[in-house]
């Protein structure tokens, strides 16, 4: 004891020392944990920052896809228009729908979106800038904002054509579809081209499947209150009766718009005329002829016709021979007031080629492709057989009879409100394959977006 006493009492103020340097060590460790604390909080606020700012440019893309998607630009629009026209229709389609908070100005080569309030608490906005790449592109650039930090998204429209959705039916018809006998309406690559749609607004009686009638694909009625009838001996999708009604048609289905047909863009290729008292109707080629209002020409015999045959109204039409048409037939009739008066009838054999086999003297009439007859205001009827049908055939009334029947590469539509018929051995097969509108429908251009050009390019 007396050592120990005697060590100590030669080393007072040791506690004291180590005290003081354990203190100093906790302080600095407080002081360095604060630090690190501290920074850890403004790391974390920036972060937060930052994906507030990605978060406000991702509303903004939203928000300026859903207006980009209502954009319409007339087909006949030039190139370097575009722009000009997009402005003009975001502006419009925004007053049409009292939008205050989002304007739009535009310089020669630019449409800025100013600043949009996400979050004015927390001073979050979003702005955008729109500029054309080329004759079928534009780029738009969307700007997410809080406080001094900004983030930007970058993506591309396509600016292309409308697709219409009837083109992809093998039948639309916008009155009721009877079928009688043993008439077959199917696809030649899969039964998904022999679906039909059918309007029947005014008509109950919207499909009728008589005999041992068959449809391929599936049927949609927009018409909520329809009451097809398929008897036990026809059959839709496969299936006969009650279980083909039940399976495979759709009766309240959503509407669909069927596209304007344009007979006027075609009549600038007419340079000839028949005249019914030098012209023989019997074994001869026309080309770019027009058959002027009541001249009621029956043709027969063997008749080649190439280029377009454009019809006036009123007039009666008929071809009783082998028809071979490397063309379009054209009726000038009015889709809005159809008549008796205007017919087209098919009798005998029709053998028909695409505008795209004509020689080069016919110019541009070889890229009218995709339709095969365009007679808004006539009744269409086919009475005798065809290997192929190249194009849509789209006519007021339209009725396959007969023997009628070939191998159709588009679309048959209906734009008369009394019921289109298939009567017979009628045998039709649907080809659609159709990846552009086809001549004669007035359409229009819409933006595409383009998901895959998303970037996220650096200031």
């Amino acid at each position: 004891m007396v050592l120990i006493k005697k060590f100590l009492q030669n080393r007072r103020g040791a506690v004291l020392i180590i005290s003081m340097i354990f203190v100093l060590i906790f302080s600095a460790l407080a002081v360095s944990m604060a630090t690190m604390s501290g920074m850890n909080v403004q790391l974390a606020s920036n972060q937060r920052k930052l994906n507030s700012t990605l978060s406000a440019a991702h509303s903004g893309l939203e928000a300026m896809r859903y207006w980009m998607d209502r954009i319409t630009i007339p087909d006949s629009t030039l190139p370097s228009d575009y722009l000009s026209t997009v402005f003009s229709s975001f502006q419009n389609d925004l007053a049409a729908n009292s939008i205050t908070n989002i304007s739009a100005s535009y310089s020669s080569s630019t449409i800025t979106i100013p600043p949009v309030i996400l979050a004015s608490v927390y001073n979050i906005n979003f702005e955008a800038t729109i500029e054309q790449l080329n004759n079928n592109t534009l780029q738009m650039d969307v700007t997410g904002m809080s406080n001094q930090i900004t983030r930007t998204i970058r993506v591309n429209y396509n600016i292309a054509p409308k697709k219409h959705p009837i083109f992809d039916y093998g039948i639309a018809t916008k009155g009721p579809l009877h079928l009688q006998g043993s008439t077959g309406v199917n696809g030649l690559n899969n039964s998904i081209e022999a679906n039909i749609y059918i309007e029947s607004t005014n008509n109950n009686d919207a499909l009728s499947l008589q005999g041992s009638s068959t449809i391929a694909g599936d049927v949609s009625i927009s018409n909520q209150f329809a009451n097809p009838s398929v008897s036990n001996s026809s059959s839709i999708g496969g299936e006969t009766g009650q279980n083909a009604i039940d399976n495979h048609v759709t009766v309240g289905a959503a509407s669909t718009d069927f596209p304007i047909p344009d007979p006027t863009a075609f009549e600038h290729y007419v340079v000839n005329i028949f005249d019914p008292a030098t012209d023989t109707t019997t074994d001869m080629t026309l080309e770019n002829i027009r058959i002027p209002a009541g001249t009621n020409p029956h043709f027969s015999g063997h008749v080649t016709l190439k280029g377009i045959v454009f019809i006036e109204t009123p007039n009666i039409v008929t071809f009783t021979g082998n028809t071979d048409i490397i063309g379009i037939v054209i009726g000038d009739g009015d889709l809005a007031y159809p008549s008796v008066d205007n017919q087209l009838i098919f009798i005998g054999n029709v053998n028909s080629s695409s505008v795209s086999q004509l020689d080069a003297t016919f110019g541009n009439i070889r890229q009218e492709t995709g339709t095969f007859l365009l007679a808004p205001g006539f009744d269409a009827s086919f009475g005798g057989s065809f290997n192929t049908i190249n194009g849509v055939i789209a006519a007021s009334g339209i009725e396959f009879f007969g023997n009628a029947g070939g191998t159709v590469k588009g679309s048959v539509i209906n734009y008369g409100y009394d019921p289109m018929t298939l009567v017979g051995s009628v045998d039709l097969v649907f080809n659609l394959g159709i990846t552009e509108n086809p001549a004669g429908f007035a359409t229009y251009m819409v933006l595409e977006f383009q998901p895959e050009t998303y970037s996220e390019p650096v200031p």
